[in-house]
């Protein structure tokens, strides 16, 4: 499965919710200001740091380049563009948006 957070992990807790249900293997992806919970500031508290060791997080680059993260990224992520965006949605059998 793949999981889809768009909400800043600060604002709302679709990412908490998300980490705490999502299973070992499964692909989460952080997009608009969900990305924020990628920065190396903030992946310690946010729970990515964690998450990483047991499920495989992407981060969509144009949103971290948008507003101005993309350099702040936590090394546990891996940045994809609108392209990958297509691959890594096709290549999961089902999809969750965490609103």
């Amino acid at each position: 499965m793949l999981h889809i957070v768009n909400k800043s992990h600060t604002e709302r807790s679709a990412l908490a919710s998300c980490l705490r249900l999502a299973l070992d293997g499964q692909s989460l992806l952080l997009t608009e200001d969900g990305i924020y919970a990628a920065t190396t500031a903030a992946a310690e508290a946010s729970g990515i740091a964690a998450a990483a060791r047991r499920l495989k997080v992407y981060v969509l680059l144009p949103d971290a380049q948008a507003r101005g993260m993309a350099a702040r990224l936590a090394p546990e992520v891996t940045g994809i563009d609108y392209a990958g965006f297509v691959d890594l949605v096709a290549g999961h059998t089902t999809s969750q948006s965490w609103l």
